[in-house]
């Protein structure tokens, strides 16, 4: 989108200020008129101005002393002032005015294709930081996100360790503890096969709670053996009935990258179903087209804000974006909808680059 920025023109003589209006009219800005300097700095302090276009002559406050005023505030630093002057056309009058700040000086009569290729060129700069601001803004945003979510994290996984695995060890070594003061052979017996069986399952807990973060099948066996785990653990851990579709059922060896990025994918939508849709089914599939990679997430939950399918920046999370980033990366496109039930998320990935990856894939195995 063309998102218009102000530009303020500054002439005492209102028919120049009509014809500087008409010049710039086919940009498509705002366009904003000051009779006087005082007039000028009414509007540059309740607006936000990309480029003051600037009369010298005028009375009380000439152009010179309007920018040297300006440009002491710190909000008009990086401001763009254009001078326009039919009387101080000397080399003198230029280097004046590029002190008092001035980023360019015309002579009268102006030519209307200069003045509009000037004043574009600073509008368009000043659009651009504009939105490099927004941009710079929304990572600060999602990178204070993502370090509370990685603390939520933190936190989950130290629960888990202290109310699963810690219990389990602690009851296990009371256990042991208890092994030498046992009188009979079977009651030693009983007591350290008990042990051994609480240890068996604080091994699980751990080897579940590492192949979460990162399942060896994903480098041992690739994506499909890594996908079918996850979706079998995810069923029996969420109670929420989860099917697996390939297609074609055999199914290519990716990069490593690519791999891990679509399990990802996967895994976080599946966290947003279990989190947030309250639905009882979910399906994924995995789909190779003729010219792309297909990845659908469905639930039969209640659905989604329809303004996080837009997939803004100021609405989505971390999740989210973190799945968007992931499928621009691979050169692939993200969309979410609303679906009758539930919620659907679509990833496409082309497959020229599946190609290349699956050849280098094969070539190094």
């Amino acid at each position: 989108m063309h998102e218009k920025v102000n530009i303020l023109m500054v002439d005492d003589q209102p028919a120049k200020l009509l014809t500087y209006e008409v010049m710039l009219a086919e940009l498509g800005e705002n366009l904003f008129k000051a009779g006087s300097g005082k007039e000028a700095l009414e509007y540059l302090l309740k607006n936000d101005i990309a480029v003051v276009l600037m009369d010298v002559s005028m009375p009380e406050l000439d152009g010179f002393e309007l920018s040297d005023m300006i440009r002491q505030h710190p909000r008009f630093q990086n401001t763009a002032i254009i001078f326009i002057s039919a009387v101080h056309l000397t080399d003198l009058d230029r280097l004046r005015a590029y002190q008092q700040g001035a980023v360019d000086y015309l002579s009268v009569p102006v030519v209307p294709e200069l003045l509009r290729a000037k004043v574009r060129v600073f509008a368009e700069l000043h659009r651009k930081a504009r939105q490099l601001e927004s941009l710079n803004a929304e990572l600060r945003r999602l990178s204070n996100r993502l370090i509370a979510m990685q603390d939520d994290e933190r936190r989950r996984i130290a629960r888990d360790l202290h109310d699963g695995l810690g219990q389990e060890l602690a009851a296990a070594k009371m256990i042991v503890d208890l092994i030498a003061q046992q009188l009979t052979m079977q009651a030693k017996n009983e007591a350290a096969a008990e042990a051994s069986e609480i240890i068996d399952r604080g091994i699980k807990q751990v080897r579940s709670m590492s192949h979460l973060l990162h399942p060896p099948l994903l480098d041992e066996g690739g994506l499909l053996p890594a996908l079918r785990w996850y979706v079998e653990g995810f069923t029996n851990r969420s109670s929420i009935e989860t099917l697996l579709d390939i297609q074609p059922a055999e199914f290519p060896r990716l990069a490593p990258e690519l791999e891990t990025a679509i399990f990802r994918i996967v895994q976080e939508a599946l966290t947003n179903v279990f989190r947030h849709s309250g639905a009882r089914k979910g399906w994924v599939s995995l789909n190779r087209r003729e010219s792309e990679l297909e990845i659908m997430i469905r639930d039969d939950g209640r659905g989604i804000d329809e303004q996080l399918t837009l997939l803004r920046p100021p609405l989505i999370g971390v999740g989210i974006g973190g799945m968007r980033g992931r499928a621009k990366e691979l050169g692939g496109d993200l969309r979410i909808a609303n679906v009758n039930p539930g919620t659907l998320v679509e990833v496409t990935i082309p497959v020229p680059v599946l190609a290349s990856v699956s050849r280098e894939a094969r070539a190094t195995a």
